[in-house]
């Protein structure tokens, strides 16, 4: 078996170039299947992880998803809205730790509009339990004498080119429009006093202001439009009552995650106003089960890709297989018997296979490496630098029993030629 295999071997070297282009198109394909699936791992790990380290979001009774949908990526519209009256009696739940209130609805240039408190900045964590870092300034004040302050997404700060200082308005509603309607509330401009580190969750095309600020700039505003002939001066806005009355959500942290079924039993069978609570891990992975079909389609085609490599393998190897008639017949006529030539030509293509996946792998490792720093910064997508999943192992292990199978072909073809075939070949 040894000298078959360094026969093998040396029979693949003397056809050196032709395989390499075989072997180069293995790598490639081996490189895009195993980057693939560790970016499938890493952005799910993501996705699954836009939120973390809260234990239950609370909203209007309406789906899960679709609560998570509007409360963490801030898609869509809220059903309904949340009495703060009803928070203040969940944060005196027992188990409750803290609490968050989170008002959405309006918008900056296209870009959602989060109101809620200095403590979003603290509590509000994502990944594997990272705190939300300011790249710089500060956080907004959350008083009245800070009431017109800003904290921006690091994708809000670099679409729209803005630096600290920048004097900013608001859009009342989502539309992502520019022009006239965009200065809706222009009589009350925000100055940005932030710019948050980039995290790759909805947090990076956001901009933050406080509850006190969703009030004041809707003082002047009944049913959804400006009130005809009333219009309240900034500086006069802070002589209201700006606690807020409603809100869109609210993130909930309790002090030991046994009680989370008790909370959200409590909050469902709370009685002031039909609410939910919903765990955010379970809610993450239903809306990855109906997006996920992008991912599985990139996988395909990767696999696809891999197919064609391996096509191209067994292609090369019986188009010279015309060649070899006369050497293969002087194996046989040394005393090679046709189960050797079936495994000659079955080690070829393993070697081929074998070292194609091998540049392959290393290829996807360097990829990985090279462009996490990269990924990191533009899209906040945090790639492992670590050891080969479990699934990348096992597509690892398929490409290379599926290039052996395919060196079979040829080697069958080879198995059947007979000794005067190979030795009286036709012209």
């Amino acid at each position: 078996m040894k000298s078959l295999l360094s026969l093998a071997a040396q029979s693949a070297w003397n056809r050196r170039g032709t395989l390499a282009l075989v072997m180069l198109s293995m790598a490639l394909a081996t490189a895009l299947l195993l980057t693939l699936e560790r970016l499938r791992t890493d952005i799910r790990a993501s996705f699954s992880q836009a939120v973390s380290g809260t234990d239950l979001v609370v909203g209007a009774r309406t789906g899960g998803v679709q609560l998570m949908l509007h409360a963490v990526f801030r898609v869509g519209g809220a059903t309904n809205t949340v009495k703060t009256a009803s928070l203040k009696d969940i944060a005196a739940h027992r188990a409750v730790a803290w609490l968050v209130p989170l008002a959405l609805g309006d918008s900056h240039r296209g870009f959602p509009v989060l109101g809620t408190t200095p403590a979003y900045f603290e509590r509000f964590l994502y990944g594997d339990r990272q705190a939300l870092a300011l790249r710089e300034g500060r956080a907004f004040a959350g008083t009245l004498d800070g009431l017109y302050e800003a904290v921006l997404g690091a994708e809000v700060a670099e679409a729209l080119q803005y630096r600290l200082g920048e004097r900013i308005t608001l859009t009342h509603g989502p539309q992502p429009v520019s022009g006239a309607l965009a200065s809706e509330h222009a009589d009350k401009p925000f100055t940005v006093v932030g710019v948050l580190a980039r995290t790759g969750t909805p947090v990076d095309r956001t901009v933050h202001v406080s509850l006190q600020a969703i009030e004041a700039i809707h003082l002047d505003w009944a049913g959804g439009a400006p009130v005809p002939g009333v219009r309240i001066p900034p500086e006069a806005a802070r002589k209201f009552d700006l606690e807020p009355k409603q809100v869109t959500a609210a993130l909930v942290g309790l002090k030991n995650r046994v009680a989370v079924f008790n909370v959200q039993r409590f909050v469902a069978q709370y009685e002031a106003e039909p609410l939910m609570a919903v765990l955010p891990g379970v809610a993450l992975d239903e809306l990855w089960a109906a997006v996920g079909l992008g991912e599985r389609a990139l996988l395909a085609i990767s696999a696809l890709v891999a197919l064609v490599s391996l096509a191209s393998l067994v292609a090369v190897v019986l188009a010279g297989l015309n060649e070899r008639r006369r050497e293969l017949a002087v194996l046989r006529a040394v005393g090679a018997g046709p189960r050797h030539v079936l495994a000659l030509l079955a080690a070829e293509g393993a070697w081929v296979t074998l070292v194609g996946a091998l540049l392959g792998a290393a290829a996807a490792a360097l990829a990985v490496w090279a462009a996490a720093p990269w990924l990191q910064a533009q899209f906040g997508i945090a790639l492992q630098w670590a050891a080969p999943t479990p699934a990348q192992w096992s597509l690892f292990a398929a490409v290379l029993v599926a290039g052996m199978l395919a060196s079979l072909v040829p080697g069958w073809r080879a198995y059947r030629l007979s000794l005067a075939d190979g030795l009286s070949p036709r012209l």
